[in-house]
């Protein structure tokens, strides 16, 4: 499938063609001085080359298979015409969030000052990839790894009880976070 061609971002969603796995996650970091104009420029490029640009905040994110859930029950959910959202982008951060309010999904997005991001493009396309070097550093760290202030935040964020912790055990954090996500699809 040619995604620089001039199709709408929404024919992507239902293509037929487009597999259930062709979006790319890298690993990015990147400083952001105006919120407002960082996010324009994503959205031009993501006009331009016709593909989605979603930015998920890293310390809050528990690993890739979370930014994957995330992307994948938004999609499912532009297909089905079920989203919370009108956009997206916004679609997949409530996801993330594992939340119906939108200044929840704000904090897994782009934050002033230095931002380690999970940047997907979805369908994937490499000239975006090679415009966005201009603003971004892709990065090998391994943010896979949880350690256990990242557990805590996680916990605190999701509001991942005791008794669940209790359950499942502190090793099952990222499972009980990818819950949270498939439970917004319930949900709505």
């Amino acid at each position: 499938m040619d995604s620089s061609d001039n199709r709408s971002r929404q024919d992507i969603i239902i293509d037929s063609e487009v597999r259930d796995m062709d979006f790319e996650i890298r690993q990015v970091s990147f400083q952001v001085r105006d919120i407002g104009s960082f996010l324009s420029r994503l959205r031009d490029l993501s006009t331009r080359y016709g593909v989605f640009i979603v930015c998920f905040n890293a310390e809050l994110m528990a690993g890739q298979e979370h930014v994957i859930s995330a992307i994948s029950h938004a999609k499912r959910a532009m297909k089905k015409g079920t989203c919370i959202s009108s956009s997206f982008e916004i679609e997949a951060l409530l996801y993330a969030a594992g939340s119906r309010q939108c200044q929840d999904a704000a904090k897994f997005g782009v934050n002033l000052g230095l931002n380690n991001c999970y940047l997907c493009i979805y369908p994937v396309n490499p000239l975006v990839w090679s415009e966005l070097q201009a603003v971004m550093t892709t990065t090998i760290e391994d943010w896979e790894r949880m350690t256990d202030e990242k557990k805590n935040i996680l916990i605190s964020l999701f509001g991942i009880t005791d008794d669940e912790i209790a359950v499942t055990g502190r090793d099952r954090i990222q499972d009980l976070v990818l819950e949270r996500v498939a439970l917004l699809e319930v949900n709505k």
